[in-house]
């Protein structure tokens, strides 16, 4: 018993600065994504919610779920440092690519959200969830 217990201890004393260090990386992935996401939004989503407007709300939830999503494939599949970094990267870059495409199919975004449209600020996040989920199964391999 004494020996599973310290093995438990020495595998916690070895995993938990591991841990720590690939958490606050994909927090700092996470943060460095969605304030990209927001400098290239047309729209200033703080400002928006600030004013109470839904619509800009629900795009804010998108962006968050959209990144941490394929953020999380990545922590699940890497075990280096630099893996969770290059992929998590790779995770944030493709979620800023897809808004840009959906802007180009989705054309008067910015009046809508501004407008406080829910209808399609909640299409905007399914098209951005959708793309998360794929994005983390194709990082899952």
């Amino acid at each position: 018993m004494d020996d599973a217990l310290s093995r438990i201890f020495t595998s916690l004393g070895t995993g938990v600065p591991v841990l720590l260090l690939h958490f606050a990386t994909m927090l700092a992935l996470l943060a460095a994504g969605v304030l990209l996401y927001m400098a290239i939004t047309p729209f200033r989503e703080r400002e928006l919610i600030r004013e109470g407007n839904l619509a800009a709300g629900i795009m804010t939830l998108g962006i968050f779920l959209g990144i941490s999503i394929p953020l999380a494939a990545t922590l699940a599949t890497s075990t280096v440092w630099l893996d969770v970094v290059l992929w998590g990267a790779v995770a944030v870059i493709l979620q800023v690519a897809t808004f840009l495409v959906a802007t180009l199919i989705m054309p008067g975004l910015r009046h809508l959200i501004e407008a406080g449209n829910t209808a399609a600020a909640l299409a905007m996040v399914g098209v951005q969830l959708a793309v998360a989920l794929l994005n983390a199964g194709a990082m899952a391999g």
